[in-house]
């Protein structure tokens, strides 16, 4: 299989209401996804708390993650960022012009 896409553009068809999310390719193990953010954060009080490691590339725009200890982790093109499994985190600030284009990785361990 061979995939062949330019990842900066933006879907055509996207009104930008709602974040984008696209799986590019998973396994049982391993899951990329291309997610767009325009000013899109996670909802007040919400902590994401994930079963999986998750690394995520900046491709464009600027974005944010916030953790529960009171830190913060700001990234801008071409700047990444592993975040540990059961890490609680949320994304507090996307750019809009031009919009947060993450690469993301989702490695699972399967022995929990």
């Amino acid at each position: 299989m061979i995939i062949k896409e330019n990842w900066l553009l933006l879907p055509e068809d996207w009104d930008k209401k709602e974040e984008y999310t696209e799986i590019i390719w998973q396994n049982e193990h391993l899951r990329l996804e291309r997610i767009i953010s325009s000013g899109h954060i996670s909802p007040e009080g919400f902590w994401y708390e994930q079963d999986e490691d998750e690394w995520v590339l900046v491709m464009a725009g600027e974005g944010e993650i916030s953790w529960d200890d009171g830190g913060v982790s700001r990234l801008k093109g071409g700047e990444s960022l592993l975040i540990p499994k059961k890490k609680r985190h949320r994304v507090s600030y996307t750019s809009i012009n031009p919009p947060c284009i993450w690469l993301a990785v989702f490695a699972a361990n399967k022995e929990g």
